[in-house]
C-alpha cells in the first residue's frame, strides 16, 4: 500500500468548508435583500 491510500483527511476540514461555503451565501442572500426590499418599497411608494 501507498502512503497516499493510508492518509485520511480531517472530517473537520470538510465541515469547516460546507460551513464556509453556508455562510457565505447566507451573508450574500442577506445583502442582496437588504438592497432590493427597500428598493421595492421604495419604487412601490413613489409610484
Amino acid at each position: 500500500m501507498s502512503e497516499e491510500s493510508q492518509k485520511r483527511k480531517c472530517p473537520a476540514l470538510r465541515w469547516t468548508k460546507r460551513f464556509g461555503v453556508a455562510a457565505f451565501l447566507f451573508f450574500l442572500i442577506k445583502g442582496l435583500l437588504w438592497l432590493i426590499v427597500p428598493g421595492i418599497i421604495a419604487y412601490f411608494s413613489l409610484s
